[in-house]
């Protein structure tokens, strides 16, 4: 695989401890910076002391780019997910988001946020649900309802605008979630494993309606994910995280095609990419069986994953 800089400053394949490279894609280099993660480290103190969640992450992120964060149980991703969210704080280092600090970008409502559980309300129709963060936000009634109508017709669910999130499937309510994140034009959108708690079918469907979202809109996606396949088909690159405490020890690009389709997964570049991804995790295992121990499984209950 060729590697190269991910990042505009750095001169060299170094961007993280360990041997962490990536050749970044030709394209997004040529974009703008939205995300710049320098020297970030995150600990916590517990019940049996301080708890190294993040070591030593540096990690540039451009515009337009689908960028999985994939790694052992307990290594951090989702941590340094929530860092980047500005929904926790790093213990050293900075995050920039679109140049400033991350807690200014959440301030100035950058981001749009999507988790494994949709978290809708069940007394709301779908789309008083996406209009939830619009009305939050002040917009006029007739605003609202022009914007929820566009992002319902967005992922495919405008003829169920006056239905409760209660009569819909799982995947479906996830498009709604979806929706609700979208609805006020975020640069950014965070996603911390949506389609973890979906079926194989339903979850392989989910990815070509994110990949048909991430293409009409150009938005900037993070994603976190435990399933290498899903992180290849879906991400421009994939960050590999090690065990706790939790490092970037790889980022491998993914030149698939695009659009990317049922047929992407039958063709030899992605196994080979898959390969890719789960040898640079296996690199790793054996930090990863420790961080798999009852420690870990604390850390896991106490949202640190």
């Amino acid at each position: 695989m060729n590697v190269s800089d991910p990042g505009p400053t750095r001169p060299d394949d170094e961007i993280a401890s360990g041997d962490a490279v990536s050749d970044g894609g030709a394209g997004s280099q040529a974009a703008p910076v939205v995300v710049d993660v320098q020297g970030v480290e995150k600990v916590f103190d517990t019940d049996r002391g301080r708890l190294t969640a993040l070591r030593g992450i540096d990690l540039s992120i451009r515009e337009g780019e689908f960028i999985s964060l994939i790694g052992p149980s307990g290594c951090g991703k989702s941590t340094l997910l929530r860092l980047i969210g500005d929904l926790t704080s790093p213990s050293t280092g900075t995050i920039l988001v679109n140049g400033k600090p991350a807690r200014a970008a959440r301030l100035g409502r950058e981001y749009g946020m999507v988790f494994q559980a949709p978290v809708l309300m069940d007394w709301r129709t779908v789309q008083r649900n996406v209009e939830l963060p619009l009305e939050i936000m002040g917009y006029s009634r007739a605003e609202r309802e022009r914007k929820a109508r566009a992002m319902l017709e967005l992922v495919e669910l405008a003829d169920f605008d006056r239905v409760h999130p209660w009569q819909l499937s799982g995947g479906m309510q996830q498009r709604v979630a979806i929706a609700r994140a979208l609805a006020f034009d975020p640069k950014l959108l965070l996603m911390d494993e949506p389609f973890g708690a979906l079926d194989e079918m339903t979850r392989e469907r989910m990815n070509l309606e994110l990949m048909n979202i991430w293409r009409r809109t150009g938005i900037t996606i993070i994603f976190v994910t435990h399933s290498i396949p899903e992180a290849v088909f879906l991400s421009s690159r994939v960050v590999v995280m090690s065990a706790r405490p939790g490092r970037i020890t790889r980022i491998v690009d993914v030149d698939l095609p695009h659009p990317r389709t049922v047929d992407t997964r039958e063709l030899e570049r992605y196994f080979e990419l898959v390969t890719s991804v789960r040898e640079a995790l296996r690199r790793h295992e054996t930090d990863a069986d420790a961080g798999s121990s009852d420690d870990g499984a604390r850390i896991r209950a106490e949202g640190l994953a």
